[in-house]
């Protein structure tokens, strides 16, 4: 597993700390998660836009055509 240097502003150590401790485990730890989560973020994100890119828009009138037109359930309203 590679093995990066990191320099983090003082504040953010404390909050990484004291965060790590909450949670119970690793500043390590933390750390990937927390990049694993913005990664993962990123990509789908990208997926999305690549989905959206190959959509049709006339394709989405068609289906939206399709939907019945009926009062929005309780809750669901404006």
């Amino acid at each position: 597993m590679p093995a990066r240097n990191l320099r983090l502003p003082n504040s953010i150590d404390s909050h990484l700390k004291e965060i790590a401790t909450k949670e119970g485990v690793s500043i390590n730890q933390l750390i990937t998660t927390a990049v694993s989560e913005k990664v993962s973020a990123l990509m789908t994100e990208d997926y999305l836009r690549e989905c959206a890119s190959n959509a049709n828009h006339q394709d989405f009138l068609d289906i939206l055509d399709n939907v019945p037109s009926r009062k929005p359930l309780e809750g669901d309203e404006l």
